[in-house]
């Protein structure tokens, strides 16, 4: 009977023979089955010892099955590699994060934080005449009104002032707006939130920006400035 030693399930460390010191530092790396020779050896032999006398292994066999012990070694120290590298990116990646906190930046979505004003953003393929519609966290219409919109990129600032000149608490307020052409057709209109990043979460994976109390990872933001105040 041939014991197959090419896929061994459990590999256990000959015992340490020399100083132990060392045993702490690789505990926390990633065990190798080629780096021990003792246990390949271990292997080998019981294989020789167990395999059918009528039909024994041949050299190219052998070959092979150091073969396949090396190829998973190499796997091993690429799982190591690749987590070095996944390590460095998370490390990038907080830095990056870090650099928004304090800077004006725009990011996609249309809710937005309201205290002494709110900022949207629209982008637009052509000139259209654009119904801009405010609601409150609860669903009530804070304000709403018509206004003409350029080809490309423009801001709406919010002072939280309905249409009636009542002024709105400071709270959570999101902007629908739908447009239409000099024809009447219905023309795209994407918009984004402009606000102060306050704070980030490193905690998250990938880190989150804070922006008026909502949170964004970094791939949303659209564009970014220095420290200043949302344009009025």
């Amino acid at each position: 009977m041939a014991v197959d030693a090419t896929m061994p399930t459990t590999i256990k460390s000959a015992p340490a023979t020399g100083n132990t010191t060392s045993s702490t530092d690789s505990s926390s790396k990633t065990t190798g089955i080629a780096d021990n020779f003792q246990t390949f050896l271990t292997l080998l032999t019981t294989q020789l010892q167990n395999q059918n006398p009528l039909d024994p292994l041949d050299t190219n066999q052998f070959t092979q099955q150091l073969v396949q012990f090396a190829g998973v070694e190499q796997q091993l120290k690429s799982n190591d590699q690749l987590k070095s590298l996944i390590d460095i990116e998370k490390s990038a990646q907080s830095t990056q994060a870090l650099v928004y906190v304090g800077n004006n930046v725009a990011v996609d979505g249309s809710t937005a934080q309201f205290d002494t004003s709110a900022t949207w953003n629209f982008q637009t393929e052509k000139d259209t005449t654009a119904t801009i519609t405010i609601t409150s966290s609860t669903g009530q219409t804070a304000f709403s009104g018509t206004y003409p919109l350029k080809q490309g990129n423009s801001s709406f600032v919010w002072d939280g002032k309905g249409n009636d000149g009542v002024q709105w608490p400071a709270g959570t307020y999101t902007m629908s707006a739908t447009g239409k052409d000099s024809s009447g057709n219905s023309v795209a209109i994407s918009t984004e939130v402009q606000g102060i990043v306050d704070s980030v979460d490193l905690t998250a994976s990938p880190p989150l920006l804070s922006i008026g109390g909502e949170r964004y990872t970094t791939d949303k933001i659209k564009r970014g400035g220095g420290p200043t105040s949302p344009p009025s």
